[in-house]
């Protein structure tokens, strides 16, 4: 019987490299089988047994298999990514849904396209502050929107040991702060500035708050920040947590529509600066970064403002590192969450729909991300 052929090598290991994600092989009989065809035997391949596998062939055979098993370890261990081995494991991508609806668009469009892709994902409700520790723990696997000036304790801890991994800036261009509508200012003279809420806090005041002025803040779990800047610059005002954001809104819009006092903890990228005016109270200029919580009356800074980056599970690039190079990839404008987020909140569209028709109109922009994460 001739030497076997190196061809079968190349046959052997394409043939592991293709399956080695979803088929188990006996490598040992694979190996032992393909190698013992022969034209003799006029196609058929022999079985293990046959008594010419012995002595030189099956030393030059028992060689050449060890060395497509070393090739064939090397690919599995190497971590390179093929375009037919995505989805890496059918294991479903835990993806994190907020509670305010332009992190619902952003979340949604990513998850559509790791979709596309070929992944399994899921999608779970989570607090902004809880949800650190389920993506610490690998519980969660990835976040579109981390606001940095709303992160609690836990988040800054796990992203410094690596529990928590960040992907980028998701490209918006955030401001917070308190509003009011521009009515308010004949009612409180010495806006927008934040010292005149001193002197005309009754003229925010609610039934419930009154002599102190009523102020609107984020709902209870997104943190405490308007409550702790009330509290560090002793204003006479009571810090209300907003139910939801559409709450939040429900009672912006109906202020809005009787002239009421409003002042409120807001944020933007949102559809309600396009549908309505608002002013920003404004705030004495930091030196350096602004500390909420130890700022003074004299010097308030008011709110650090912040950067929104794309998160994930220290295990995500592992496990799925075609997803998680295009995601890191991924970005949206502020102008793609304003339009998302009035076709939600004000024209009453679901979001997930919402989320399909942007990748519909927008195939030239994402496409190449995807194209880029499988090469």
């Amino acid at each position: 019987m001739g030497a076997p052929s190196e061809i079968y090598i190349v046959f052997i290991a394409i043939v592991l490299t293709k399956n080695r994600s979803n088929t188990t092989i006996d490598i040992k009989n694979f190996l032992m089988v393909s190698f013992a065809y022969n034209k003799k035997e006029k196609g058929r391949l022999p079985t293990v047994e046959r008594p010419y596998l012995k002595g030189e062939t099956m030393t030059k055979i028992s060689k050449m298999a060890g060395a497509v098993v070393c090739a064939f370890a090397l690919l599995s261990s190497s971590g390179a990514t093929l375009a037919n081995s995505v989805p890496e494991s059918d294991d479903a991508i835990k993806v994190i849904l907020n509670d305010w609806t332009g992190q619902h668009f952003s979340t949604y469009v990513a998850g559509e396209m790791l979709q596309k892709m070929g992944y399994n994902v899921e999608y779970v409700s989570a607090g902004a502050l809880p949800q650190h520790a389920g993506l610490s723990q690998g519980n969660l696997h990835f976040q579109t929107e981390v606001w940095s000036n709303n992160v609690g304790d836990i988040y800054p801890k796990a992203v410094e040991s690596g529990e928590i991994v960040v992907l980028g800036s998701l490209g918006l261009e955030p401001k917070e702060g308190w509003i009011y509508p521009p009515y308010m200012e004949e009612k409180c003279p010495g806006l927008p500035s934040y010292k005149a809420l001193y002197d005309c806090a009754q003229a925010f005041a609610g039934a419930e708050t009154f002599p102190k002025g009523r102020l609107i803040t984020y709902p209870a779990d997104w943190g405490t920040r308007s409550r702790d800047v009330v509290e560090a610059i002793d204003l006479p005002f009571t810090a209300i947590a907003g139910g939801s954001e559409g709450a939040m809104v429900a009672e912006l819009t109906s202020a809005l529509a009787s002239e009421d006092p409003m002042l409120m903890m807001m944020w933007q990228p949102h559809w309600i600066f396009a549908a309505h005016d608002f002013n920003w109270v404004e705030w004495a200029q930091a030196e350096g970064e602004c500390s909420e919580e130890t700022q003074q009356r004299d010097t308030a800074c008011g709110f650090a403002q912040a950067t929104v980056n794309k998160v994930a599970w220290s295990g995500f690039e592992e496990k799925w590192p075609a997803a998680f190079a295009m995601l890191s990839a991924m970005t949206l404008t502020n102008a793609d969450e304003n339009s998302a987020i009035l076709a939600v909140d004000s024209d009453g569209r679901d979001v997930s729909e919402v989320a399909t028709e942007w990748l519909a109109n927008n195939e030239a922009i994402w496409q190449g991300w995807i194209d880029a994460a499988t090469q």
